[in-house]
């Protein structure tokens, strides 16, 4: 059976994202080992918590190189949370480098009268990338739970998967750029429709399919 890593650097939910990919019918195993997301057939970035400690946590295990080599051999890549802003150059929160697989930034959400900050609770998905693997079988408007101060900004619009609004501001939920997806919000919170989520990312895992479906060549 086809392994996910479930990338541990002492910043993710990770319990709660293994559990949810089992539920899922995938083979989740949490590891801090670069050989074992370098041999994985998937790998899963979660993350809680702020981007610097974040980044020196990646560091100090060894991983960020692992991590660029997994996404660059194409092997299926889903980023959670925190795990989606690292992928981006840089945030507001904080002075290290992310990742940089996806060119933009990490930025605050504006104050704005009535506005709670963090965006935390059920808020509504509007797919902008329909045909992306991950929200197959998903209604519109589909309800997913986010806890987040910070929300990712891509320099490119055509990267952005989803977007959520949250006062005035309507911002990136999600991203697709090749073999990665990484999603804002939490799906192993978010009952079955985030269920829905992680099952299609292992069916995509298992058959190999292409993050976007052929019907949106």
């Amino acid at each position: 059976m086809s392994t996910i890593a479930v990338v541990d650097y002492d910043m993710g939910n990770l319990h709660s994202v293994r559990k949810g990919l089992e539920k899922a019918q995938g083979n989740p195993e949490i590891t801090d080992r670069a050989e074992v997301i370098l041999n994985a057939d998937a790998v899963v970035l979660p993350g809680v918590g702020a981007f610097d400690p974040a980044m020196q946590h990646l560091r100090e295990r060894g991983l960020i190189d692992p991590l660029k080599e997994a996404i660059a051999s194409g092997k299926p890549f889903l980023g959670i949370c925190l795990g989606l802003q690292l992928l981006f150059e840089g945030s507001e929160e904080g002075q290290e480098a992310g990742l940089g697989i996806v060119r933009g930034k990490v930025r605050r959400f504006r104050s704005e009268p009535d506005l709670t900050i963090p965006h935390m609770g059920w808020n509504q998905l509007d797919f902008t990338q329909p045909h992306l693997v991950l929200w197959d079988t998903l209604p519109p408007a589909t309800w997913v739970y986010f806890v987040h101060s910070y929300y990712v900004d891509p320099s490119d619009s055509q990267v952005t998967a989803a977007t959520v609004t949250h006062g005035s501001q309507t911002v990136t939920a999600a991203i697709a750029q090749n073999n990665v997806m990484a999603v804002q919000f939490h799906p192993e919170k978010s009952s079955s429709s985030g269920l829905q989520i992680l099952s299609n990312f292992v069916r995509s895992v298992y058959q190999k399919a292409p993050a976007v479906s052929p019907s949106n060549c």
